[in-house]
């Protein structure tokens, strides 16, 4: 009668272990795509140097020492190493949380000799004295996943875990991004530094004639003053630009997991005729499959989705098997024999009838944490569209300042030989030279900068769209839908 019991009892705890109680997931709508990025202009598609599609893609710069930073980065630098203990700290967890599906086998020996108390309530005058109690046990005990606890939480467990990989992945594309705007933002100070120095240079020779020309009675004191500090002010600049080449190369030293102090890339002047490469941006509709970081946000909101179903599960009943045999005896003679054999199998169930609220506001905190990781989820393909904008006006808009700054630099560059002529005549004073070549300067060095700004954007676009990162769940229906008949 009595295995007859536990049979029954297994087997409607069999039956009821397919329920669960999480909501069916879906993944939250948001708007609907747009047919084209509105700041995509006249922009032309890259055949074939698609930048934002596969492998290593700061490879479309065709710079070598480039390529050569960006492949010591992924393995040493130490944000990422962290990053990627994270993830397999989330893989052990969905390790820990499929324990749960097995059952737990404890064995356990001892022997003891116990002298029991004449005052004690269990004491028999049957058997006064001293007795020894040699056991040897193995228990088992199964926990049957009645309402999907257990299978909510490795499903929680599966999704924050894939959503630590993205997170990893993100890491990854922001930080050889990083590296390939500080790369470029290093040559275009080499590029300002080339031109402060040899401004400074002629500067001071500018200022050596005015020199002569003053003690010769030829030029008045305001001429000489005015190339002194344009020297000077010439000298502050280039200082300045050392300075922030020191500190950016000091920030791809941190990148490349390696000291600041001993650190050195070779200065190289950008060259002007490098512009950024063509990129593709694609259809906006494929925009939220290459996005690592949109892919993790709806990965939390699906872990957040189960473990609503592990909440609710906390209501009703827990039913468990639990199963002990061994050997047990007074005597170590006899302990290992079929005399001293016990077993015990039964199964239970466990209700919590009050709690005081526990349960009610463990429920309402993970419907809460899900509506959070919902709108987290929104706002991150907000963001994903507007960066993607962003960049894509950026490369317009500076493609074209560099077309109207490039003609400045040929006016500015007109206007100030011909204030040295004028000057050279005696047609006018040192001070509209000095304003032409400080508006000469000015052009050249904002060139520079546009040349840079366009590079660092193209570098930004790449990222915004996904970089070489391809979500793997959307590739993996991608397949299956492509095996459907």
């Amino acid at each position: 009668m009595r295995l007859r019991t536990a049979t029954v009892g297994l087997a409607l705890a069999g039956t009821l272990a397919g329920c669960s109680l999480a909501p069916a997931y879906e993944t939250p709508k948001t708007a609907p795509p747009p047919a084209s990025y509105r700041e995509v202009g006249d922009w032309k598609e890259a055949s074939p140097a698609d930048a934002a599609g596969r492998g290593s893609w700061w490879s479309v710069y065709a710079d070598a020492t480039l390529d050569a930073l960006e492949e010591r980065v992924t393995n040493a630098n130490q944000d990422l190493k962290a990053a990627f203990a994270r993830l397999q700290q989330a893989r052990a967890e969905t390790r820990i949380a499929r324990a749960g599906y097995f059952p737990t086998v404890t064995a356990n020996a001892g022997a003891s000799r116990t002298r029991p108390s004449i005052n004690s309530p269990t004491y028999n005058l049957l058997k006064p004295g001293d007795y020894n109690d040699f056991q040897l046990e193995a228990d088992v005990s199964y926990e049957f996943d009645v309402w999907g606890r257990v299978r909510n939480t490795v499903a929680a467990a599966h999704a924050s875990q894939q959503a630590s990989a993205a997170d990893l992945a993100v890491l990854d594309l922001s930080t050889h991004a990083e590296l390939a705007t500080d790369y470029f933002t290093l040559r275009s100070d080499d590029t300002q530094q080339e031109l402060l120095d040899h401004t400074v240079a002629d500067y001071a020779q500018a200022l050596q004639l005015t020199e002569n020309l003053y003690n010769g009675g030829a030029a008045p004191l305001s001429d000489l003053e005015q190339a002194r500090a344009q020297l000077e002010t010439a000298k502050t600049q280039a200082a300045d630009i050392r300075l922030r080449r020191a500190q950016t190369e000091h920030a791809i030293a941190v990148l490349l997991g390696e000291q600041a102090t001993t650190f050195r890339i070779e200065p190289t002047p950008l060259q002007a005729n490098v512009i950024p490469p063509a990129i593709d941006p694609g259809l906006p509709s494929v925009l939220l499959e290459r996005r690592p970081d949109v892919a993790g946000a709806e990965r939390l909101v699906a872990a957040a989705n189960a473990r609503i179903g592990v909440a609710r599960a906390a209501y009703f009943p827990v039913f468990s098997l639990t199963a002990i045999a061994g050997f047990e005896s007074t005597a170590a003679s006899n302990w290992i024999s079929a005399p001293s054999r016990l077993w015990s199998l039964g199964p239970a169930g466990v209700l919590t009838l009050f709690d005081g609220g526990l349960h009610r506001a463990q429920s309402a905190a993970a419907h809460a944490a899900y509506d959070e990781q919902v709108a987290d989820y929104r706002g991150a393909v907000l963001i994903a569209y507007q960066e993607v904008e962003d960049n894509l006006a950026a490369l317009l808009e500076l493609q074209k300042e560099s077309v109207s700054e490039a003609a400045a630099v040929v006016a500015t560059q007109s206007a100030l030989q011909q204030a040295q002529y004028r000057y050279q005549g005696g047609l006018v004073t040192y001070l509209e030279v000095v304003t032409e070549e400080n508006a000469a300067l000015a052009a050249r060095l904002s060139a520079a900068d546009i040349q840079v700004r366009r590079l660092n954007a193209s570098v930004l676009l790449v990222k915004a769209l996904g970089g070489s990162w391809q979500n793997p769940l959307a590739s993996q229906t991608t397949r299956t839908a492509d095996k459907a008949p």
